[in-house]
């Protein structure tokens, strides 16, 4: 019994994320639920996914018009089905990098998931297109209980700027191209709809 509940303890999934990523609001709600009914622990990776984009010569507003055009109206779908307030935000794309930085300095604070839930709000929920600024960031701080000023310093540190360049390359490394990226051992799972794999394979039937 000891060893069978350390191995279902030991499942991990690692899940590479940036705010500016629509599927991911959506990701972030539906894997959840699905580590806690497989006793999983999400290790949460930010990565600049605009960085990536970059490097791959790719550019998500050039795409076809009437593809854009399709890919809202079928997260307005996802959005009916979960029966989440989802909504397109009115500035779209931002930059993310403070935000990003912001979710790993939080981890000394023991609030790196809380604050990664209160950001997703702000922007996809609510239409704070602000949400990338450390004015928001603070308010955002302060309303978990951190010092502002503190929040703001341990953001822009050096160590934190750091940690965010290695687990974009990390990312990258790890063949990451796109948000949300989910990873269990060494398979990796790219957007909001393989969760139906993703549990396969924490229910051992992939």
């Amino acid at each position: 019994m000891f060893i069978e509940l350390v191995t279902r303890m030991s499942k991990h999934i690692d899940f590479y994320w940036d705010l500016g990523s629509t599927n991911t609001y959506f990701a972030l709600k539906l894997i959840l639920p699905i580590a806690e009914t497989y006793q999983a622990t999400v290790r949460w990776h930010p990565f600049n996914l605009g960085y990536v984009f970059r490097s791959n010569n790719y550019e998500l507003m050039k795409e076809p018009r009437d593809k854009l055009n399709n890919r809202l109206d079928d997260l307005m779908r996802w959005a009916k089905k979960y029966d989440l307030p989802f909504q397109r935000p009115t500035n779209f794309p931002i930059k993310t990098a403070r935000a990003l930085r912001g979710a790993l300095a939080m981890r000394q604070w023991d609030l790196e998931l809380p604050f990664i839930n209160a950001i997703f709000a702000e922007y996809w929920e609510k239409d704070n297109g602000a949400i990338g600024e450390y004015p928001e960031l603070r308010r955002i701080a302060v309303s978990l209980g951190v010092d502002a000023d503190e929040f703001e310093q341990a953001s822009e540190s050096e160590p934190v700027r750091q940690a965010l360049i290695d687990s974009t390359e990390r990312a990258r490394a790890q063949g990451v191209f796109g948000a949300p990226s989910i990873m269990i051992g060494d398979q990796l799972y790219w957007g909001k709809d393989r969760m139906e794999f993703v549990e396969d394979q924490l229910a051992g039937r992939s």
